[in-house]
């Protein structure tokens, strides 16, 4: 089984996302797809007139602007998605965190309605696979007591994954990380990222990717995979990142 993370940036590349989604008519059944959708929940927040603020890269969620990224998230961003997987002949059913058996808190009161994964339940995943669906897990999560949370969606994607004890693929728009060159590295480690993060060949958003798949790699106990949606039936592609 495996988990593909799909950043939000997938919605705004129709072809990319019709040749994502194309690729997995013949594995939907071993496979569920995490989302997040950050620009989509701006552009909501934007129009309702409600300022967004973000705190060490995460997006500052008071109360208030909670509609609107659930309505951004797990409503539009889901159910595009859900569109798309149709089209191509799949089934798929849209999901939030709460039935995949994740229960979460609040991260910090500092960040609102941000949350972190913290309780691991059985769910609905193994029994959705099996009847032929393609579970589409947006990034909102519910507490103990319905409270409703916006979940940073890597971090969603490694709950998801650990709760399944899945592989997980982080989909990006290139096909891995590169080398100075343009060149496709194959495999990375601790020491190697801290080297080449040094030497300035990985930077600013794959950095984040990077740091955010090893965060993941050590969490998981298994390597994690970065790459393009190409890499999604060749286990082999993409770059490979383990402790």
């Amino acid at each position: 089984m495996r988990v593909i993370k799909l950043g939000g940036s997938l919605l705004e590349q129709p072809d990319e996302m019709k040749a994502l989604f194309e690729s997995l008519v013949d594995t939907k059944n071993k496979t569920v797809i995490v989302h997040g959708g950050g620009s989509l929940a701006q552009q909501w927040l934007s129009t309702a007139g409600l300022k967004s603020e973000k705190h060490e890269g995460l997006r500052v969620s008071p109360e208030q602007h909670m509609p609107y990224i659930v309505g951004a998230l797990a409503g539009c961003a889901n159910k595009q998605l859900m569109s798309q997987a149709i089209a191509t002949g799949i089934r798929p059913i849209g999901l939030t965190l709460h039935e995949a058996g994740i229960s979460c808190r609040r991260q910090s009161a500092a960040l609102g309605q941000v949350g972190t994964c913290e309780l691991f339940e059985s769910g609905l995943i193994a029994n959705l696979l099996k009847c032929g669906y393609l579970p589409l897990i947006s990034s909102i999560g519910f507490g103990k007591k319905g409270e409703w949370f916006n979940v940073n969606a890597d971090d969603a994607a490694v709950a998801v994954a650990a709760n399944l004890d899945a592989d997980l693929l982080f989909l990006t728009d290139v096909d891995g990380v590169l080398d100075s060159e343009g060149q496709l590295i194959e495999q990375l480690n601790t020491q190697s990222i801290d080297e080449l993060t040094k030497a300035g060949v990985i930077q600013d958003g794959m950095l984040v990717k990077v740091r955010g798949a090893l965060e993941a790699a050590r969490h998981l106990r298994r390597s994690v995979r970065i790459g393009s949606w190409n890499a999604v039936n060749k286990p082999d592609s993409g770059t490979q990142i383990s402790e």
